[in-house]
């Protein structure tokens, strides 16, 4: 196919495809996905390799959540059956974090529900960055705390942070349909002030709200503009309860094609496979690791993954092998625009493009401290058990809850089991 064969060319070489060859590969048929998904994967094994880099979230404050976006569980008004429960400490935090480093994460991501941190806020995440780091100084942490005021992004990364999240989630133009309580530009202007501070930019994306081709494109050139090192790839949980609950617009096919379409506009990027993986992707997991280079291990916020060990046994079963301590997860040319954010620079070479078109094997090693969202510390230890650290609400014994009905197209919802943390025990969440 020409599409592909130009796509992958492109990609080869880290350059970027028009805005109408993006679209064109959203709107492939089932009977290409094997190719698209083939050519999506030349592109990634270029630039990374066979590595698989693991992260584990850390849900420090979980609901009650004044925004009112529409996908979300912790939301304003949620009546999703979910885990909500105030600050962990700093002690109960890192006992969390070590389950996931024991398992092989590398990147420890802190989540805090909310609209942004207050100056306390920040102080109590400093605390838990030198908790988690006192027991492991090679982790990389990840903060995900919402909007950031002036001076935030600069005293979390002179803590000890390495990177920050914050997603689009959609685009512009559609933004104002799932949030009202702040707008995009709310959301670009955090990005921004992550990465001016010198921490690496993750930034991604919700796929499956009901939003067209052109507005998942849209997005992904934007996360390019915004030279987001790190871009997940979320595909909505619909949960009850939830303005978005009846949303199951997704295939496992149609994942495939919104990953490889983010693969070709950021060649050189890291691609992860966030939210949602289990759900949508189900028996096609091991096909998208073809596309994306990086997946969380275990559980989300406030639904389970499937269990660590099988995570792993997958990654092994499909040919891949977890990224090591070792090994930086940016090619070098990427990992050096990092490494100048640091010094002050604002990454202004970024985006999910290259800086100077190199075209590095995927293997070189660079310092640590040249960051991306790309972690530090593969480990091979025993994989974290689903219902590791009580303190961090995530207990395994979460009920499963089946949401909407046959929705047309092969789509079949009562074939999927959303499985909430926690839902149906007594734990007390800081105990």
């Amino acid at each position: 196919m020409d599409l592909l064969d130009t796509l992958t060319a492109k990609g080869l070489r880290g350059e970027i495809p028009t805005r109408e060859e993006a679209l064109a590969v959203l709107a492939t048929t089932d009977d290409e996905l094997l190719d698209v998904v083939a050519a999506a994967g030349r592109v990634r094994r270029q630039w990374f390799g066979r590595r698989v880099k693991l992260n584990y979230l850390v849900n420090l404050k979980s609901g009650l959540c004044p925004e009112d976006c529409s996908y979300c569980s912790q939301r304003l008004g949620s009546k999703a059956e979910i885990l909500k429960y105030t600050w962990l400490k700093p002690d109960q935090a890192a006992e969390a974090a070590k389950a996931g480093v024991a398992g092989g994460a590398k990147r420890v991501c802190l989540v805090a529900s909310g609209r942004g941190p207050t100056d306390r806020d920040i102080d109590r995440v400093a605390d838990t960055i030198s908790a988690i780091k006192d027991a492991d100084p090679a982790v990389e942490i990840c903060a995900c705390l919402g909007l950031l005021s002036d001076n935030q992004a600069e005293r979390l990364r002179a803590a000890g942070a390495d990177a920050y999240n914050h997603n689009l989630n959609t685009s512009e133009g559609t933004y104002g349909d799932i949030t009202t309580t702040h707008t995009y530009a709310d959301r670009v202007d955090t990005v921004q002030k992550a990465h001016g501070a010198g921490l690496s930019a993750c930034s991604g994306l919700i796929a499956g709200m009901g939003e067209s081709d052109g507005d998942l494109v849209d997005v992904v050139f934007a996360l390019r503009e915004l030279g987001s090192d790190s871009v997940p790839v979320n595909f909505l949980i619909p949960f009850e309860g939830t303005p978005l609950a009846k949303e199951w617009n997704l295939t496992p096919q149609r994942c495939l094609r919104i990953l490889a379409m983010v693969r070709f506009v950021c060649p050189d990027v890291e691609v992860r496979i966030a939210g949602g993986r289990e759900v949508h992707l189900r028996s096609l997991q091991p096909l998208g690791l073809h596309i994306a280079n990086s997946i969380f291990l275990g559980d989300y916020l406030t639904s389970e993954g499937q269990a660590g060990q099988a995570d792993l046994d997958m990654i092994k079963d499909a040919g891949f092998e977890v990224e090591g301590a070792g090994e930086a997860t940016l090619p070098r040319h990427r990992a050096d625009i990092a490494a100048a954010a640091e010094g002050g620079a604002c990454g202004t070479g970024g985006g999910c493009g290259p800086c100077g078109g190199h075209a590095a094997p995927a293997e070189q090693p660079t310092a640590e401290q040249a960051g991306g969202c790309g972690p530090c510390g593969g480990h091979t230890a025993p994989p974290v058990e689903a219902d590791t650290a009580e303190a961090a609400g995530t207990a395994g014994a979460g009920t499963a809850a089946v949401a909407g009905a046959n929705t047309g197209d092969g789509l079949r919802s009562d074939l999927v089991r959303v499985r909430r943390r926690g839902a149906g025990t007594e734990l007390a969440p800081n105990a």
